[in-house]
């Protein structure tokens, strides 16, 4: 009794709410086994044939390819496209593939050499002693991809079941009419299709594999029980035959009573789903080492003489198929690609197979029935209570034809699979499951908007938040050179004070003052030089063709003798211990200065003619000038020597000079008479009549200004007498 309700309660099935039952239309093509395509002229190749983003391509017109040939790379769900043949790129352009939108896409063309070459195959036929994820990844290299329709990648759907999947189901009920490709399958490669399950099992380390087939399909059944034997990994499941019962959903409530929660995965609850194709593709993957490149296609109706199923390889245009059934086209006839229900009619046979392409219909006018208008709804309820998805077909097809987003999302509208059962039901034709793909399509664009919307958003927000960063770092940046620069130019200024200082300090020296010394005896020496030439020029050339007056050249040097001097008599003795009184050494080369003008002033009265009178009286009043200035040496050599008397020394050396200096200002003032007596003589020889009166009044105030500056000197040198 125990095994019994063991045996029952292991073998429960359950049912969903809704689904038809229209006429199934599988004899047609099920009854022939499967069989070979002779090749195309041409494939083409879309590089998307399955959810998510096409790959990258990995070849170029007029590579030469091999069968199994990656044509495209990617990861995740970039899933590769393979060579169905050895032969040639001859282009990649757009071209129009399977979709109801008719839209173009990118493809790659091939056209083969006949020899069907493969590439090296890398089979892993222990599969037991391999890690997990080095079989996720052959499966994703492989280009597997979900074969029941929705074309899902094979190996992110088992990445992301790798943790909490207790129960594999294998998807064997293919409940659209007219579609038998997995019942061939199943009745042809029974043990490859098993083999699959088990390898998928083992990535997902299932406690049951279910696989779960319709009663209407006998021969698939019996095959897969025979392939079986006594093995008890597998369980085969028989449900009963209802449209749709193979939907995920309805296929995952039937066999183990759960349902997927709203907005949820299988996975949320434990189940994962595969197809029988997808199973039979895993198995050649693994264990054969051989990429996707061919599937089972069902191509049948009543315009095809040759009704079955065929190997078709990918990228074999539709025509090519049609083709080998003998297709004959009535008038308006129609192909479509998937079932009756959820398939959809091809623009041109040019549309080439993909992964997901499970069936080519071609029906005559009299199987499709007359083609009635669309009516309006008459709330009739049918299609409410033929929908698997427990929706409101009605509500959302108000919705969706409105253009009210937020309702149809409201109304779950995402739930719906587009089973068409709501469509065929109902009693006014209208083509639900168009309007609902439509929405479908909008809600999706709209997302999609609202997705590149935020991310712009967050990488402006990104920007400006970079933008400011660096601003602030610039701004620390400037601040801190700013604060370098100011210590950097404190650290000159200190530096440049500290040589000014030491440089003060070096002048104090005796090299500084040697130098000096030196420096201002090199200067006299020029300043002679200068003014010899000058008067030499003076005594021979005319006044226009002389390089410099020879006066200014006089006064130079004697300037430049003065200083030379000043500089050796500084280097010889201290400094005066007061600055209040007159130096004597500057009243002795003022005296000096004084001597050269006058000599200057005698020598170009008595070298240089003048053609005017006036030019002629020059000389005298030079004479008078020259005897006034010896007069305010001598005056100025008198009070320097009366400041020397005055001013006691520290030293015996600063006391010794005011004697010394007295004596010279007397020295010199005897040769300023001189000068001047010699002056007074040469101008009265050179000047004409008119002139003489004042030259002889010139030359006796000269005399008496020597002779005061006699006394004077006397004077000064008697307080130096009793001083010494």
């Amino acid at each position: 009794m125990f095994n019994l309700l063991s045996y029952f309660k292991k073998d429960r099935l359950w049912d969903f709410d809704g689904g038809i039952h229209p006429p199934e239309m599988k004899t047609q093509s099920n009854g022939t086994p499967l069989r070979e395509l002779p090749l195309p002229a041409q494939f083409i190749l879309p590089l998307k044939q399955h959810i998510g983003h096409e790959g990258e391509l990995a070849v170029r017109p007029g590579d030469k390819v091999l069968r199994g040939q990656p044509l495209t790379f990617g990861r995740g769900r970039m899933l590769p496209i393979h060579a169905p043949t050895s032969g040639t790129v001859t282009k990649i352009a757009p071209h129009m593939t399977a979709h109801p939108s008719a839209l173009a896409e990118m493809c790659l063309f091939i056209t083969p050499d006949g020899e069907d070459r493969w590439v090296e195959k890398h089979p892993l036929k222990e599969y037991r002693s391999v890690e997990r994820g080095e079989l996720v990844a052959a499966i994703h290299q492989a280009g597997v991809a979900g074969l029941g329709g929705a074309g899902f990648p094979t190996a992110t759907k088992l990445q992301g079941g790798l943790r909490g999947v207790n129960t594999l189901i294998i998807n064997a009920a293919e409940c659209e009419p007219y579609i038998t490709a997995d019942d061939r399958l199943m009745q042809d490669c029974a043990d490859e299709v098993l083999e699959g399950s088990r390898i998928l099992a083992f990535i997902l380390q299932a406690d049951r594999v279910l696989i779960g087939i319709e009663d209407n399909k006998p021969q698939a059944i019996a095959a897969l029980k025979t392939a079986l034997g006594s093995a008890s990994d597998l369980q085969i499941r028989v449900i009963p035959t209802k449209y749709p019962s193979g939907g995920a959903k309805q296929l995952t409530k039937i066999l183990t009573g759960k349902e997927v929660p709203h907005g949820g995965r299988s996975t949320d609850i434990g189940v994962l789903m595969q197809n029988v194709g997808t199973a039979f593709a895993v198995k050649r993957a693994i264990i054969d080492g051989e990429a996707l490149t061919e599937r089972v296609v069902t191509v049948t109706g009543e315009s095809v003489a040759r009704p079955g199923n065929v190997w078709a390889r990918l990228g074999t245009p539709i025509s090519h198929l049609l083709q080998q059934a003998s297709f004959t086209p009535g008038a308006q006839q129609m192909v479509v690609m998937g079932g009756p229900l959820m398939g959809f009619t091809l623009p041109t046979l040019d549309v080439p197979v993909v992964k997901i392409t499970n069936c080519i219909l071609a029906p005559a006018a009299s199987e499709m029935g007359q083609n009635e208008a669309e009516q309006n709804c008459i709330r009739c309820s049918a299609c409410a209570d033929a929908c698997p998805a427990a929706l409101l077909p009605q509500q959302l097809y108000w919705y969706s034809r409105g253009g009210d987003h937020d309702k149809a999302r409201e109304h779950n509208i995402a739930d719906c699979i587009e089973c068409g059962a709501c469509a065929y039901v109902c009693p006014s034709n209208i083509p639900l499951v168009q309007y609902y793909r439509q929405e479908k399509a909008e809600i999706q664009a709209i997302d999609l908007e609202a997705e590149r919307n935020t991310l712009a958003k967050a990488r402006f927000e990104a920007r400006q938040q970079r933008l400011e960063r660096e601003k602030a770092a610039r701004d620390a940046k400037h601040q801190q050179a700013k604060r370098s620069v100011a210590t950097r130019d404190a650290d000159a200024i200190a530096a440049a004070r500290e040589r000014v200082k030491a440089k003060q300090s070096d002048a104090t020296t005796p090299e500084a003052a040697d130098r000096a010394t030196k420096q201002a005896q090199r200067e006299a020496r020029q300043a002679e030089a200068r003014a010899r030439q000058a008067e030499e020029q003076a005594a021979s050339e005319p006044v226009t063709r002389q390089s410099a007056d020879p006066r200014k050249a006089a006064v130079e040097a004697a300037i430049a003798r003065a200083k030379a001097k000043k500089a050796q008599v500084s280097d010889a003795a201290p400094a005066p211990a007061s600055t209040d009184a007159p130096d004597p050494r500057k009243a002795a080369v003022e005296a000096a200065i004084a001597r050269a003008k006058a000599k200057k002033a005698a020598q170009a009265a008595a070298t240089a003619p003048e053609p005017q009178e006036t030019a002629a009286a020059e000389p005298a009043v030079d004479a008078r000038k020259a005897a006034v200035e010896a007069a305010i040496a001598r005056a100025k050599a008198k009070k320097a020597a009366q400041a020397a008397a005055t001013v006691p020394e520290p030293q015996e050396t600063a006391a010794a000079e005011p004697a010394v200096d007295a004596r010279k200002a007397a020295i010199d003032a005897a040769i300023a008479r001189a000068k001047a007596k010699k002056a007074a003589q040469a101008t009265e020889q050179q000047t004409d009549r008119s002139a003489a009166p004042d030259a002889a009044d010139d030359a006796r105030k000269a005399a008496v200004a020597a002779a005061i500056a006699r006394v004077k000197a006397r004077k000064s040198q008697q307080p130096s007498t009793q001083e010494d």
